[in-house]
């Protein structure tokens, strides 16, 4: 079963999310502040299989340190950054450092939420994948160890 992080300091977000992911069947483990969420992912004895974040918890950058102390765990992360005021600009920065993706949480007509799964199902998909990958580099390196 996949481990969610999800890191919002609006707790009606926060408590929307990890329901609607806990009912997906996902284990789901939250943050109200970057700071805390930053230190569940360093101090998690398994990376998580994906991280959802705010970009403006405390701070404007706080999604980005989010991001970046992702990233120093597991290079492999995969990170989904939600927004409620979002911009061109954050986006755009965001998915240059390495996010999977960059959503709004108000947008009109759209169920987010519903968005948020979907988003997570193609995050996961694509880490099995690079686990995959990685696990054939490896055979193959191995091989080629053995061969005279």
């Amino acid at each position: 079963m996949a481990r969610i992080l999800v890191i919002d300091d609006e707790e009606g977000v926060l408590n929307a999310v990890r329901r609607r992911l806990a009912r997906a069947g996902y284990t789901v483990v939250t943050a109200d502040t970057a700071e805390e969420g930053i230190q569940a992912i360093a101090e998690a004895d398994v990376a998580y299989d994906a991280i959802i974040t705010d970009m403006s918890i405390e701070g404007p950058q706080a999604g980005l340190e989010v991001l970046q102390a992702a990233f120093t765990r597991d290079l492999f992360a995969e990170v989904i950054v939600m927004t409620a005021y979002g911009n061109v600009a954050n986006a755009v920065e965001c998915m240059r450092r390495g996010a999977f993706d960059y959503i709004e949480k108000n947008a009109p007509g759209v169920d987010t939420y519903e968005v948020l799964v979907a988003k997570v199902e193609m995050a996961l998909e694509r880490r099995r994948h690079d686990a995959q990958t990685i696990a054939l580099w490896e055979r193959a390196a191995r091989s080629k160890e053995r061969m005279p």
